[in-house]
């Protein structure tokens, strides 16, 4: 799968908090699968703007929450503490080869177990997947994106240029932020990051495998320890010597394989990258740039360049190591741009 094959890259923006203990069972509301809710999908985040409207659903999204209510009822009874049975076989599935941890029975059960992080525009639970009565299980963070209503736009014009929809029409309703324009939006962020995930996935970059995408939800490899506790992020460490110099070889090392394919992470700092054991790992991709695509593409490249550079300097890496003019201008060398 290859990311100019999707129409389209928004800006997460995600701005999560600093709880690295182990989550708590989160409570849940009666209008929790609405709040969550999307328009209808016709297919390749395309959503039908003809579809009659009630509130935040249309009517053919309450029909298929209904089929999904219908299902559960119908199937057996769920396992002990399980909220509902595997999706696998409902949405977007993983490149191949995919790892053995994977459980893919449809037999399979989910559980949610807790929030690891809270965001501006999407929250990140802790969820297990496993099969009743046998050993067969893993963990996985479930990214959900938020209904419209929450999400902010400020920041995502950017991300837009260079990039195409397939009818004008819709790209219309995103520069007017209609209703309309706004979900076709929501959709695409999900599209995007799991585009994004797979193809860097694929090329051997640090990045979490994505299980699969289902409408909004997206379920990725859990960088964590089996307690439930998430690896930190960058922003939170205090790295020195030895160590702060491997993480800015390492960072080097992923910002010239995305260079290498005309790309740039979009919004790199500190607070999207976490070190789950000694190794550096890219998370929140949705805003993804193409180098050549966006007029603004080198201008995101130094910004993000700027970003982490400025964190490293902090922490006492030599300005002379973590220049980051020279490091912009060997990237963009590396894109053949130069």
């Amino acid at each position: 799968m290859r990311l100019h094959d999707i129409e389209d890259f928004f800006d997460d923006e995600s701005a999560y908090d600093d709880r690295r203990s182990r989550p708590r069972k989160p409570k849940r509301s009666e209008n929790e699968a609405q709040d969550r809710a999307v328009p209808a999908d016709l297919g390749d985040g395309v959503f039908d703007p003809q579809s009659p409207r009630s509130g935040r659903l249309t009517e053919a999204e309450k029909a298929r929450l209904a089929l999904v209510r219908e299902s559960a009822l119908a199937g057996p009874p769920l396992p002990p503490g399980a909220d509902r049975w595997s999706t696998w076989g409902d949405g977007e599935q993983g490149p191949h080869p995919r790892p053995k941890w994977v459980v893919t029975e449809l037999a399979a059960a989910d559980s949610e177990l807790g929030i690891l992080k809270t965001g501006k525009e999407a929250d990140v639970f802790l969820l297990e997947r496993a099969v009743p009565d046998t050993d067969q299980g893993c963990l996985m963070a479930a990214k959900r994106y938020r209904s419209n209503e929450h999400r902010l736009f400020h920041r995502d014009a950017g991300y837009l240029e260079g990039r195409r929809m397939r009818r004008s029409r819709e790209m219309r309703a995103i520069a007017n932020r209609t209703s309309f324009g706004r979900n076709l939006i929501a959709e695409q962020w999900a599209v995007a990051e799991f585009a994004a995930l797979s193809r860097l996935w694929s090329l051997g970059a640090p990045v979490p495998y994505p299980v699969q995408r289902s409408g909004t939800e997206l379920l990725m490899e859990y960088l964590g320890d089996e307690d439930g506790m998430a690896a930190p992020r960058l922003a939170e460490l205090r790295p020195d010597g030895d160590e702060l110099l491997d993480l800015w070889h390492q960072l080097v090392d992923v910002l010239s394989l995305l260079a290498s394919e005309g790309l740039t992470h979009g919004d790199l700092s500190a607070f999207n990258l976490l070190v789950h054991g000694t190794r550096l790992m890219l998370i929140d991709l949705p805003q993804i740039v193409d180098l050549v695509a966006n007029p603004r593409g080198l201008e995101f490249l130094g910004r993000d360049v700027a970003n982490v550079a400025a964190w490293f300097q902090a922490r006492g890496l030599p300005e002379e190591t973590a220049n980051p003019m020279a490091l912009t201008e060997e990237l963009i060398a590396t894109a053949g741009l130069d």
